[in-house]
Formats: structure tokens, sequence, C-alpha cells
């Protein structure tokens, strides 16, 4: 398989910060709609690698193309405009707004949200908007303020609001971090159908959840790559076992 067949194709990737390299010549390589999990202990690199990818941190050394274009030396902005969605931890959503107004002003015909909410919403935006919402199980919710969904929602919503931008490349860092069991299950089911024609990439350390949803899994440790595989491999990994699993 050529590089020009992934999604996203990471090479001899390398920073460092003050000497100590946070990553360490990794090589990833993501399919089209492939649903990868990177799991690893604190520290490993995770994070980082995400921020890497989508511009947020620059590389010290190494590759890393989308859809075969370099993007190390784009910035963060351009990358979102190539395809890259990333969600953090904590859900930013505009509070105030109803579900309908957060998922419109996240269209990406280059409006601010000021534009966006004196902007007439054309029929297009309006079903783009329905089914996104449909999508990730706020159909029902669309007149209601987004400060008073729940937590599980809201990160629903800012992952809707990714979508309306119809990413090719979604990044999750721990996307169910304080939901509850049932918003869990919805969560699986929701990043089930939305790799079916994109590749996500998700950060998570609940490893149940992780066997639900990954195609395939990454272990990393200390910057580097430990292990990669489905995950009943990955899990009888001796060396898994000794740096992550069992503790």
């Amino acid at each position: 398989m050529s590089n020009t067949d992934f999604t996203l194709a990471v090479e001899d990737l390398t920073v460092s910060f003050d000497g100590f390299k946070a990553i360490d010549a990794l090589n990833l390589y993501i399919d089209r709609n492939e649903l990868r999990v990177i799991i690893g202990p604190n520290g490993a690199g995770k994070t980082t690698l995400l921020d890497l990818i989508c511009g947020k941190t620059r590389a010290t050394g190494g590759s890393i193309k989308f859809k075969n274009e370099e993007l190390t030396r784009m910035a963060e902005h351009q990358r979102v405009r190539l395809g890259i969605g990333r969600k953090f931890q904590t859900p930013s959503i505009y509070e105030n707004l109803s579900v309908f107004q957060n998922l419109e002003v996240s269209y990406p015909e280059g409006r601010s949200v000021f534009g966006a909410l004196a902007f007439r919403c054309t029929e297009a935006v309006r079903e783009r908007v329905q089914a996104v919402a449909a999508d990730i199980g706020l159909g029902e919710r669309l007149d209601t303020e987004a400060g008073l969904l729940s937590h599980g929602q809201k990160q629903w919503l800012e992952i809707g609001m990714l979508l309306m931008q119809e990413p090719e490349l979604l990044m999750l860092d721990e996307p169910i971090a304080g939901m509850s069991a049932r918003e869990r299950e919805l969560t699986a089911e929701l990043l089930q159908r939305i790799c079916r024609n994109r590749s996500v990439i998700v950060i998570e350390h609940d490893m149940e959840f992780v066997a639900r949803i990954a195609h395939k899994v990454t272990v990393m440790h200390q910057g580097k790559i430990l292990a990669e595989g489905p995950m009943d491999k990955v899990q009888a990994d001796p060396k898994v076992i000794d740096v992550y699993l069992g503790h």
C-alpha cells in the first residue's frame, strides 16, 4: 500500500521541548473511513500528536501528509480548510445560542458568529443543520438553548459543529469523559455512524469503550508507538500490559 492511499500518513515525526522528545520519530498511518483509537499512559504524547496534526504545535522534524498533502508548514486554519476537525476535552459551544444557531454558525462559508446571526439562513444551510442534528441525536432539540443541554449532549453538539464543516479527518480527545452510561452508548453509536465517510482518531482511557468502537488501536508510550493492531491483540501484548493496562 502506498502512502497516497492513506487519509493521514505521519512519518518520522519528532517534536522536542527544551531537549525533551515529546514525540520521537513516530510513524502512523490512518486509512480512509477508519476509526482509530490511541491509548497509553499520561504523558505518552497522545494529545501532543493531535496538536501536531492540527497545527497547534509545530514539529521539529518529520512529515505529516493529509490526503498526500504536506501539512508541517501549514497554518492551523489552512488545515481546517483542507478537512481536518479537532475536538478538545472541554466542549466549546455558544451556551446562550440555540442548538440550531450553534450548528448554523459553524457552516463553513467564512462567516463569523456575528455575521451568521445577522445572516438569513438559506435552505441549503437549514437542510445541513437538520441532517447533522439528526446525526448527533439532537434533531428534537434544535430550539433548545445550548447551555440547558446535558453534559453528553453538549459534547455531541460540539461534534456536530465540526461535522457542519464536513471534515475528512475528525480528531476527538476523550469524548466520553464525564458522560453517563447511556450517553457513552449513544456516543459509541454516533462515532460508528460518522466514520462511514471520514477517518476518525479518538484518544480514550476507557477500555470497554475502546473495545466497542475501535477498528484498530495504537498504544503510545514515551512519544513512541509501543504496539498497534486490533484491540484483542493489543490487550494481550505483554509490553502493553506492563506499561499501561497492568496499572
